[in-house]
């Protein structure tokens, strides 16, 4: 999950031609939900936006307070965009949330924010309509916030070669080259570790000189070697 977080001296959404939300000063909050999204995620981000500290406190120190410590209202407007991955110059969005999955994610989310606030300082615009939003950007002031990835294990990151299905290799014949080569390679720094001895060991193994005086049977001072029959 995606949000745009601006602190605004007013903000509104029209819809054909006619104004039906608007708010004084507060945020304005632009947000793009994943088809990854989770109740987890929302709560997360509910959590954030009510307590991002982008306002002065009564003395006039910046970036002290919240939007519920001032009482001021908030803004939301429902933006898939946010989740837009560029192919080339096309922008693609098949990360964000489908349209009858996010519609009831965003109503959840906005029912989140009004239970962890005040319910009539909470505004929103018109889910899946054409809208002009209308940003009166205070500073300017504008945080990106993103929910926190779930955690992942790294070796799930880099699936061996087997694993990759060849139609996805199919176009891209160089890939699988390196792939196979980074496979490779990884497999001789396994073996390596496993079989080749440390420094010390290989001291300790090493054969002696005859010429090391050290390398006599006897110990220092030993002279028995030189005794006559």
């Amino acid at each position: 999950m995606k949000a745009i977080v601006q602190r605004v001296a007013q903000a509104s959404v029209t819809v054909g031609g006619e104004q039906i939300s608007s708010i004084g000063r507060g945020l304005c909050v632009l947000l793009g939900i994943s088809l990854e999204d989770t109740q987890r995620e929302l709560e997360h981000m509910v959590r954030k936006i009510l307590n991002l500290r982008v306002f002065e406190d009564e003395s006039g120190k910046h970036w002290s307070k919240s939007v519920m410590d001032k009482q001021y209202e908030v803004l939301c407007v429902s933006q898939f965009t946010l989740q837009c991955i560029l192919k080339g110059n096309k922008p693609d969005y098949h990360m964000a949330m489908p349209t009858e999955q996010a519609e009831s994610f965003y109503n959840n989310f906005l029912e989140q924010l009004r239970k962890a606030y005040k319910p009539e300082l909470i505004k929103d615009g018109k889910f899946g309509a054409y809208m002009q939003v209308h940003i009166q950007n205070d500073g300017p002031v504008t945080i990106e916030l993103e929910s926190p990835a779930a955690a992942v294990d790294p070796k799930q990151l880099l699936p061996s070669v087997g694993e990759i299905e060849e139609s996805w290799l199919e176009p891209w014949g160089c890939c699988r080259a390196w792939l196979a080569k980074l496979e490779k390679q990884q497999q001789r720094k396994e073996k390596t570790r496993t079989k080749v001895p440390s420094e010390s060991s290989r001291e300790r193994n090493a054969p002696r000189s005859k010429d090391d005086p050290s390398a006599s049977s006897g110990a220092e001072g030993d002279v028995s070697s030189e005794r006559e029959p």
